[in-house]
């Protein structure tokens, strides 16, 4: 029997949440998806959805601190698949991707002001199929609901991917990266280090408050049910769903449509 699927909080979603505290949390997540290869599985799917979508521009939503495009952006190198990948929030991190930009400077562009995902302009959009990794879990369905309906709207292909379906106990699927990412926090990262080095060494607030995310990041996330029912509103798209896997046991999945 499925869990239903819970719309509780996460401290990195929150505005009165110290930012020290949000950007230890967000920087350990992507350290943990760079250090356990989590999203290299992820690499081929996306392939074929850009093949499949006949692009090889990627707008990416929600793009946080940048984890995911400075992974897959690599892991698809590795294949011999060049992309030009564009990074865009609500909340952009402009100073956090240009340091991923010095990295993939032929691959890596961004957009230093908020962009809505619900409303993503159409010169920002012409030509690019979106992407929305590790991301939808954390919206409510009406936001949900709006992303794939703007895409529709501009005719754009769209790509979505979970780390892990939902259930409490794909989080620990995490702890063998997770763990030591959120550890090095104080010593990796660029600024407000003995901050960082309070919360994750001398305190379990950044412990405490990364395995409540992650637990509830699991009861977020959609199901490939509720996804297809919102997909429903989108005629004239084919709809994939698939799974992808990575060391030592997790199982992620990937959802994508593209116009007829």
């Amino acid at each position: 029997m499925r869990l239903p699927r819970v719309q509780a909080f996460e401290f990195n979603d929150q505005p009165w949440v110290p930012a020290v505290l949000r950007d230890t949390i967000v920087e350990a997540l992507s350290r943990t998806l760079a250090w356990g290869k989590i999203l290299d599985g992820l690499a081929a799917p996306l392939a074929s959805f850009l093949d499949f979508a006949g692009t090889d521009r990627v707008l990416d939503l929600g793009s946080g601190g940048g984890g995911p495009a400075d992974v897959l952006v690599s892991a698809l190198e590795r294949r011999g698949t060049h992309v030009s990948w564009v990074l865009t929030d609500l909340f952009p991190r402009p100073d956090v991707w240009r340091e991923i930009q010095k990295r993939h400077p032929r691959s890596i562009d961004l957009v230093d002001h908020p962009i809505d995902a619900t409303s993503i302009p159409q010169e920002l959009s012409a030509g690019h199929a979106r992407t929305i990794i590790n991301v939808l879990h954390h919206l409510p369905e009406e936001l949900a609901r709006g992303i794939l309906r703007d895409a529709v709207e501009h005719r754009a292909p769209i790509f979505i991917a979970e780390g892990f379906e939902r259930s409490p106990l794909r989080f620990l699927s995490f702890a063998p990266f997770g763990v030591p990412a959120l550890a090095a926090g104080p010593i990796l990262s660029r600024d407000r280090r003995l901050q960082r080095a309070l919360i994750a060494w001398l305190t379990p607030i950044a412990v405490t408050a990364s395995i409540w995310d992650g637990v509830v990041s699991t009861l977020r996330v959609y199901s490939e049910a509720e996804l297809r029912e919102m997909a429903g509103e989108a005629p004239g798209y084919r709809w994939v769903y698939g799974h992808y896997r990575w060391v030592p046991f997790g199982k992620g999945y990937y959802f994508y449509g593209v116009p007829g």
